[in-house]
């Protein structure tokens, strides 16, 4: 029940904060976008909570603690809490003063890579019953490298380029497309730091970079 009461309890504030940072810049409720992006995070947020909760209780409480204990993760959290309202922000006022518009078909694609950024950010949970929201070394952790782990160390990462960089155009914006375009850096930063502390404490990880060489998107990086 706690569980239950902690998952449900960061889902309604996510909705309402979300809610509250397109809305209200936007000054209306008729935004078309905003409606379908929270659609789209929510609903499948919902349906794969549900699964955990049900087959991997364990897993949804690691994918519940955002408290990370290294200080360029705290950092980069940091980071991405202001990219992501002031993104969405500019994204709403954009609707607000007709400031460009996105057309019906980009929108469309926009929301597609959304969906299967998030399946395949579904499907890696499955993969890895160590996936943590935060960067650390569990205890009898064993590396993955089967599945999408066998293509790209940090398939996770790939899965939310998918999903956040063509966000801004979901809610009908290209001018929120600068705010975001920090991301791919913020994850850089991220994967860098996490393989080193992944490198130093998890046994066999080494071995695994040189059996997989792309770390995030594959014959690039």
């Amino acid at each position: 029940m706690k569980l239950i009461f902690s998952a449900l309890t960061k889902y309604i504030m996510g909705l309402i904060l979300l809610s509250a940072l397109l809305f209200l810049p936007a000054w209306t409720l008729n935004f078309f976008g905003a409606w379908l992006f929270l659609a789209l995070l929510f609903i499948p947020m919902l349906i794969m909570g549900t699964v955990l909760l049900v087959k991997e209780p364990n897993l949804l409480e690691k994918r519940l603690n955002n408290k990370e204990k290294e200080k360029t993760q705290q950092g980069v959290v940091a980071l991405s809490g202001l990219m992501f309202p002031i993104g969405f922000v500019v994204s709403a006022l954009d609707f607000r003063f007709a400031w460009s518009s996105v057309p019906t078909w980009l929108v469309t694609v926009a929301s597609v890579l959304f969906l299967l950024g998030y399946g395949m950010y579904a499907e890696v949970m499955r993969e890895n019953a160590y996936l943590s929201r935060t960067v650390e070394v569990q205890q009898d952790q064993t590396v993955i490298s089967t599945g999408l782990y066998g293509i790209v160390r940090h398939p996770m990462y790939l899965a939310t380029l998918f999903m956040f960089l063509p966000l801004p155009l979901i809610l009908g914006s290209f001018w929120g497309l600068i705010p975001f375009a920090l991301y791919p850096v913020v994850t850089v930063i991220r994967i860098l730091n996490e393989e080193k502390v992944l490198t130093e404490g998890l046994e066999g990880y080494a071995e695994y970079k040189t059996k997989v060489k792309y770390r995030l998107i594959p014959f690039i990086w």
